[in-house]
């Protein structure tokens, strides 16, 4: 793979979790995120990205935004469940991306704020549009995603390496 290959990150935050008695890990999605879910997926499915590869948090609502979003999509990439990205900061985010592998043009993460978030706003040097102003007046609500662009290797993703293509949230 060339330096100059173009890439595409997605972050994409679970959607709307229960407030019960179970461990923050293991919230399960409340009836709204049930039905976001699915609309996120086929939102995702209307950017035309061919994702290679998903990450996905191990948290029970991440995991079941992925399962009911997944089926909105053309087609289903490789999934890796992910501990790591659980509570994760921004340097350890960065760090997971880095260590993608070559060969993945197209990445999804489904994780949490403020990762996602923070993530998206460390990454992004410039953006299209209003997607940047959008992204931080909603504050990356459940279910929202952001796509960044940028050329070269995954072992280069820094801060401010990326442009802010897309924002997209349910409510917005």
């Amino acid at each position: 793979m060339s330096v100059d290959t173009p890439r595409r990150i997605v972050l994409l935050r679970h959607a709307k979790a229960d407030w019960n008695q179970e461990s923050d890990h293991e919230r399960p999605l409340a009836e709204r995120g049930r039905t976001d879910a699915p609309v996120a997926g086929r939102k995702l499915a209307e950017t035309g990205i061919g994702f290679d590869l998903a990450l996905c948090s191990t948290a029970l609502r991440t995991r079941e935004t992925w399962k009911l979003a997944v089926h909105e999509l053309p087609q289903r990439p490789k999934t890796v469940y992910e501990e790591r990205l659980y509570e994760a900061s921004i340097g350890e985010l960065i760090a997971l991306l880095n260590e993608t592998p070559e060969d993945v043009d197209d990445l999804l993460v489904i994780g949490h704020n403020p990762g996602m978030h923070g993530l998206a706003d460390a990454l992004a040097g410039d953006a299209e549009g209003d997607a940047q102003s959008r992204m931080n007046r909603s504050g990356f609500p459940t279910s929202a995603f952001a796509v960044l662009a940028f050329d070269g290797s995954w072992k280069s993703v820094e801060h401010h390496v990326a442009r802010l293509v897309q924002f997209w949230a349910p409510h917005d």
